[in-house]
C-alpha cells in the first residue's frame, strides 16, 4: 500500500522552519538586519511540534503558534504513525497525538483506549508527548498522562495561546523527567560501583598477625568502572597469612564481575585448607563455568606466608612476579649508622605457569622463597609496568618499577606513603592517566 502524502496546512509556520515573517509586525525587518550566523541560530532555536491527528475533512485544529520569544513554532503534520515515524526526527521537540488515531495492528474494538500513545512513547521515548482528547473524554486524558505523557489538552478548548503554552510547559517538563533520570541513574551506578569495589577490593582477614598491610587502586583513564584488578589477604588458624592479586582480560562490568568471583572463591577455597597448584586448578574450574567466552583468562599470584614470617610459597599463573624489598645491611643490624639503599628485587619467577583459563589440565608448581627477618612484599597487576616513559614511548616495564620503588624507599617511605608516591610517579612518566587499571598490595614485617 503506498505511503500516504503529507497533505499542506494553512499554519503560520511550514515544514524546514522557514517562518512566514508577515505574522509577525516588523518580522522582515528584523530578518533583514540580522546576518546569517544569527538567523541559523535563531532557527535552531526555534521549537518545533509535529502532530499526529486523523483530520479527513482537512480543517487545521492547530491555531498560530508562537513561542516565548514570540517566533512562530515550526509544525509538521502527519495523519497516521507511518507519516509521523519518517517525520520524528531529532529536532522535534514536542509531539501533539489525537489520542482517536488507531494503534498500528489493533483492532477498532481494542478495549486498550491508550494504545496509539504507548505505540508513540515506545516510538519516540525523548520526545515530549502532549495528548489531545475530546472536552467530554478528560478522564482519558488524565489517564495518558499517568501512562507518560506530559499534558493533556482538549480538542474544543484549543486556542494559540493555551498550546503555545503547553507546547513550552510539555518541553521543559520532559528535560527536567530526564535529568532525573540520568539523576537517578548515575546515583545506581555509584551504588553498583560500590558494591563491586567491595567485592573486588575487600577488607583483608589479618586478626593476629604482625604483618602490616597497605593497598592501592587506581582505575584506567577510559573507564567510571572498577575494571577486573582484584585482590585479597587472609590469615588462617594456622597462623599463616596468605596473599593474593589477579587480573582478568578485559575491562567492563563483566569482567569485574569475573574478578569478583574468582575472589570470593580464592578466600573460601583458602580459608577450607587449600593452597599452590590444588587451589589455582580449582579456580580455573571456576573461571571455565562463569566465563562468558572461551578467550576470556585470568592472570593470578599467590604467596603464603609462613607463620615466622621468614619464609613463603609462591605461585604464578601467568602474573609478574612479586617485588621484594629489605633494607640495606646497616639497618638490618641496627646499626645508629645511616646505612645504604634498600635493596629491592623481583621474586624469581622460573617455574611461572600458565593463565587460568588457557590450557586444560596445566599445573602451577608452588616455589618455597626465603625472605628474612624485615621485608616488605609488593604484589601488583600489569597496569604499573605497561605505562609508557620517555620520548620514544617505551614500557616502564619491571626493571623501570624496581628501581623506581628503590628510589622510593631511599627516601623513606613506607605503606600507603609508598604506593601513593610510586603509582603516582607511574603516572606522571605516563604523561597522564594509566590505560589499564592498577591495583598494588604491600605487605611488610617490621624489625
Amino acid at each position: 500500500m503506498p505511503v500516504p502524502v503529507p497533505r499542506p496546512r494553512a499554519i503560520p509556520a511550514v515544514e524546514g522552519g522557514q517562518a512566514q515573517a508577515a505574522s509577525l509586525p516588523g518580522a522582515q525587518t528584523a530578518q533583514t538586519a540580522q546576518g546569517p550566523s544569527a538567523r541559523a541560530k535563531a532557527q535552531n532555536d526555534t521549537l518545533t511540534l509535529l502532530v499526529i491527528e486523523d483530520d479527513p475533512a482537512g480543517s487545521p485544529i492547530v491555531p498560530e503558534l508562537l513561542d516565548s520569544a514570540g517566533r512562530p513554532i515550526r509544525l509538521r503534520t502527519a495523519r497516521n504513525l507511518t507519516e509521523a515515524e519518517r517525520l520524528l526526527t531529532d529536532d522535534v521537540h514536542c509531539i501533539l497525538l489525537d489520542l482517536a488515531l488507531p494503534a498500528p495492528g489493533r483492532a477498532a474494538e481494542d478495549d486498550d483506549e491508550l494504545a496509539v500513545l504507548r505505540h508513540v512513547l515506545q516510538l519516540a521515548p525523548r520526545h515530549a508527548v502532549l495528548a489531545l482528547t475530546a472536552s467530554g473524554d478528560a478522564e482519558r486524558g488524565a489517564e495518558a498522562v499517568r501512562v507518560g505523557a506530559q499534558d493533556y489538552l482538549l480538542r474544543e478548548e484549543l486556542d494559540g495561546r493555551l498550546l503555545s503554552r503547553a507546547i513550552r510547559y510539555a518541553v521543559e517538563r520532559k528535560r527536567s523527567d530526564t535529568a532525573e533520570r540520568r539523576l537517578t541513574e548515575s546515583k545506581l551506578r555509584a551504588q553498583e560501583n560500590a558494591r563491586l569495589e567491595r567485592g573486588l577490593l575487600p577488607t583483608p582477614l589479618l586478626d593476629g598477625s604482625s604483618l602490616r598491610f597497605a593497598a592501592r587502586y587506581r582505575p584506567g583513564r577510559s573507564r567510571a568502572l572498577l575494571g577486573g584488578d582484584f585482590y585479597d589477604t587472609v590469615r588462617t588458624p594456622d597462623g599463616t597469612v596468605h596473599a593474593m592479586i589477579g587480573d582478568v582480560c578485559g575491562h567492563g562490568p563483566d569482567e569485574a564481575a569475573l574478578g569478583v568471583e574468582l575472589r570470593i572463591a580464592w578466600r573460601a577455597l583458602t580459608l577450607a585448607g587449600l593452597c599452590g597448584d590444588e587451589l589455582l586448578s580449582t579456580l580455573q574450574q571456576v573461571l571455565e563455568h562463569e566465563r562468558d567466552n572461551d578467550e576470556i583468562f585470568a592472570t593470578l599470584c599467590t604467596v603464603d606466608i609462613a607463620p615466622d614470617g621468614r619464609r613463603a610459597g609462591l605461585c604464578l599463573a601467568g602474573h609478574p612476579a612479586p617485588l621484594i624489598a629489605r633494607p640495606s645491611i646497616p639497618q638490618a643490624l641496627g646499626s645508629a649508622r645511616a646505612g645504604g639503599t634498600p635493596i629491592a628485587e623481583l621474586l624469581p619467577y622460573d617455574n611461572n605457569g600458565p593463565a587460568l583459563g588457557l590450557l586444560p589440565g596445566a599445573r602451577w608448581p608452588r616455589m618455597q622463597v626465603e625472605l628474612g627477618p624485615v621485608w616488605s612484599l609488593m604484589l601488583y597487576t600489569d597496569g604499573l609496568i605497561e605505562g609508557r616513559v620517555g620520548q620514544d614511548g617505551e614500557r616502564l616495564g619491571q626493571d623501570g618499577m624496581v628501581e623506581l620503588v628503590r628510589r622510593r624507599l631511599a627516601e623513606g617511605l613506607t605503606g600507603e606513603d609508598l604506593l601513593r608516591a610510586t603509582v603516582n610517579e607511574v603516572r606522571d612518566l605516563n604523561g597522564g592517566e594509566l590505560a589499564d587499571d592498577v591495583a598494588v598490595v604491600l605487605l611488610d614485617r617490621a624489625p
